[in-house]
This record gives structure tokens, sequence and C-alpha cells, in this order.
């Protein structure tokens, strides 16, 4: 199965319970950018290894994260 997430990265705020729950541990708070509200946005570090059971978006409470399913 192939996967693809999606991230509205300016509307993460950083709160790291996608990352808690990701059950592959390849979502990962990106250090390296910034949204426009100064947070740290989430992302994937691995895209191959997501089984897309869409954990990180059921339980992001700003509904940031779309997962789809190929």
């Amino acid at each position: 199965m192939t996967a693809k997430l999606t991230f509205d990265t300016e509307r993460c705020k950083g709160c790291e319970l996608c990352t808690a729950v990701c059950p592959r541990h390849i979502v990962a708070i990106d250090l390296t950018a910034t949204n426009h509200k100064g947070y740290h946005p989430a992302g994937v570090t691995d895209i191959t290894q997501c089984i897309a059971c869409a954990s990180c978006a059921r339980i992001c409470p700003d509904s940031v994260i779309t997962v789809e399913k190929f």
C-alpha cells in the first residue's frame, strides 16, 4: 500500500500529538522550518514506511493532516 500525507504547515502549532501516536515513528517536528505563527510544523520523515493508519490525522486537534491511501 502506498500512502500520501499532507500537512497544512501554516496551521500546524507543533503540539507533537501526531508524533506521539505514529506507530512507525515517522512523523516528526521539522526544526528547520517555521510557519507564519512561529511554530515548527510537523512532517513525515520517510513516507515509504507509512502504513496509512491515519492515527496522526485523527489525533490532530487542528485537522492539519490529510492521509490518502493508494
